[in-house]
């Protein structure tokens, strides 16, 4: 409780000016820096407008005017000159800001967040990785149709404009390492697509946790090459195939197995890539909890399944972690809001991370309950926000 009273009190306090201190800070500067558009001085330069954007997010009101008539009345008290009220230079200001500045930044945030857990945040003294998609949908607008179509299965009139995000949270401190959106029907837009396109964002000695939707034969065979194990609930048809009484046995429902390479390429896989993949993989399976499980993990011994299951049930971390995210967005802003989202959380998380009152997190359970409310409050903003307010 005193967390959460202590999240709030900051979270509460926090305006763009708060957001401006951080990212022109010595941790963040250079990276801004670097980052930054080509632009001219203007009423709202590019680090003040993320800075307004950032804060319009996290605000009671959520809408462009509330920005705005807060830059101004803080104008005012810092003996600035007066400026107009009109949202109009604001709203072309936040339009002109690159979403790969702000999903860059994004990134950034949070591995700096996750170099600064504490190694007694992880398990086994190793960083664990979370990785689970979700979807938000939009305003049903041609504009967004054409860019995030609904799902087949919705006939046309009658649902709403789909996209789809993947994400890789670090558990131990919560912060978020990479994420990527992408429609919802189409090629490329499945989560193993965008899934692979995140893994440059996982490091050597990573533990990697996942659903059943990610353990294919390629992505193992890419962890494997990149030194990270990974720990998934087995997929469907691989599944219904497992037979313990096949394979090298570690245990009861428990044993190695050589997969083959598939004998079909993936559409996304060049002919280059396919002949470079191993032609056999082996992998371990095992029984826990009611489940099959499939794992880099090799060795019974370091690593009992029993010990794995643990490790796997704290997935579900990453279930909060996305319904703390997901929004029902419209307009053309709708990727640079999420993403938007996606680094004041971060933000926001370095800042009681940097607080002289120490780090808030200590537990998992701590971590979760300390930053739901604030985080709802967002999620609430977001979905009740008129297109309007920020196009």
């Amino acid at each position: 409780m005193e967390q959460q009273k202590q999240i709030q009190r900051r979270t509460d306090e926090t305006d763009s000016y708060a957001f401006f201190n951080v990212l022109t800070s010595a941790r963040l500067f250079d990276a801004v820096e670097e980052l930054l558009p080509e632009h001219r001085e203007r009423l709202f330069p590019p680090t003040e407008t993320l800075s307004m954007f950032l804060a319009q997010v996290l605000s009671a009101d959520g809408s462009c005017q509330q920005a705005v008539d807060a830059a101004v009345i803080k104008r005012i008290f810092g003996g600035l000159p007066r400026c107009a009220a009109s949202t109009s230079a604001y709203c072309q200001a936040r339009g002109r800001l690159p979403t790969e500045m702000i999903s860059e930044l994004a990134r950034q945030v949070g591995s700096m967040i996750g170099a600064g857990a504490p190694r007694w945040w992880h398990s086994w003294n190793r960083p664990v990785r979370l990785v689970d998609g979700a979807t938000a949908t939009m305003a049903d607008t041609a504009e967004n149709q054409a860019v995030y179509p609904q799902p087949s299965s919705q006939k046309p009139g009658l649902g709403f404009p789909i996209c789809r995000m993947v994400t890789l949270i670090c558990l131990g401190s919560g912060a978020l390492l990479a994420a990527a959106i992408g429609p919802c029907e189409g090629k490329g837009s499945d989560e193993q697509t965008l899934l692979r396109s995140l893994l440059d964002a996982l490091e050597v000695d990573d533990i990697l946790l996942g659903d059943a939707f990610y353990p294919t034969y390629f992505l193992l065979c890419e962890l494997v090459q990149r030194r990270v194990d990974g720990v998934f609930q087995q997929y469907g048809a691989r599944k219904r195939s497992t037979d313990f009484k096949t394979g090298e046995r570690l245990g009861a429902r428990d044993h190695l197995v050589v997969l083959e390479k598939p004998s079909r390429r993936p559409e996304w896989m060049t002919p280059q890539e396919y002949a470079q993949a191993p032609a056999t993989l082996k992998v371990r399976e095992f029984a826990a909890g009611g489940k099959i499980m499939v794992t880099t993990f090799l060795d019974a011994k370091a690593a009992p399944k029993k010990k794995l299951k643990v490790l796997h049930q704290r997935r579900w971390n990453v279930e909060l972690d996305l319904r703390n995210i997901k929004t029902t967005g419209a307009g053309r802003g709708v990727q640079k809001r999420l993403i938007n989202d996606l680094l004041r959380m971060g933000l926001d998380r370095m800042e009681h991370q940097d607080s002289p009152e120490g780090p808030p997190f200590r537990t998992q359970t701590h971590r979760l309950g300390a930053r739901v409310p604030s985080l709802d409050n967002v999620a609430e903003v977001l979905a009740t926000s008129e297109a309007e307010d920020w196009r």
